[in-house]
């Protein structure tokens, strides 16, 4: 609980990864994936519940183990690649309530974001309460390189757009923020009203490329595997 309100964590955590298998259970440095987003959130300290919504008994097995609550399995239809965030967003909070368990606020991160830890959890629920927002939703910067997009012709040869003709310098491009995938925050009315977290008033939360780093692949895997070995000063 945080200033009286009770938050719910949500870390969605499927079976069935096709790019890395077993992706949210695979080892990082001696420590399953999910439970550096575990770790977090219990060291962020306000969280009421800290829930794993997966549909497999191993990962729900594997979430306790690490400090987190999973007192139910995802049904198939909310466990496939076509499954909507806001639905398994909405069965987590039904089948909680179920248990007789109500909240202000819920927080989603997804395990895929290793690098997000307490103090970048801490820091997005403060900056709801200030700004009296509906919803918080991290962000980083990108440097966008869409001008030097290419096409290859069938001949094989490079087709060279007019953008790169006129020597565009890469200053002269405008860079901006994606959203980074490690934390959405709202108020439960609020995403019961919307379906959404855009909808409303809705803050970025500001996060450094490297702490944004979200695994799909082996590469991004490896690439976090380092950062945290790293920070953590072991070779």
């Amino acid at each position: 609980m945080i200033r009286n309100k009770r938050v719910l964590a949500i870390i969605p955590a499927r079976n069935g990864s096709k790019g890395i298998r077993d992706k949210n259970i695979k080892e990082m440095n001696g420590k399953p994936l999910m439970g550096y987003t575990i770790d977090a959130c219990i060291k962020a300290g306000f969280f009421d519940d800290i829930l794993v919504s997966t549909d497999s008994k191993l990962y729900q097995q594997t979430a306790v183990e690490l400090g987190a609550s999973a007192p139910f399995l995802r049904p198939p239809h909310l466990s496939g690649d076509e499954a909507a965030s806001g639905d398994v967003i909405l069965h987590a909070i039904n089948e909680m309530k179920k248990l007789g368990k109500e909240y202000d606020y819920f927080m989603l991160l997804q395990p895929t974001s290793p690098l997000r830890n307490e103090e970048h959890i801490l820091e997005s629920m403060n900056l709801l309460f200030e700004k009296h927002a509906d919803s918080v939703i991290s962000v980083c910067p990108y440097d966008c390189k869409c001008y030097l997009s290419v096409e290859i012709a069938e001949t094989g040869e490079l087709k060279t757009p007019d953008s790169l003709k006129k020597q565009i310098r890469r200053q002269d491009v405008k860079s901006g923020f994606r959203i980074n995938g490690a934390i959405y925050l709202t108020s439960v009315p609020n995403f019961l009203n919307y379906g959404n977290f855009y909808s409303g008033k809705t803050y970025p939360y500001f996060m450094n490329p490297f702490d944004s780093v979200d695994i799909d692949d082996n590469d991004e895997f490896y690439l976090a595997k380092l950062i945290l070995r790293d920070r953590a000063g072991t070779s």
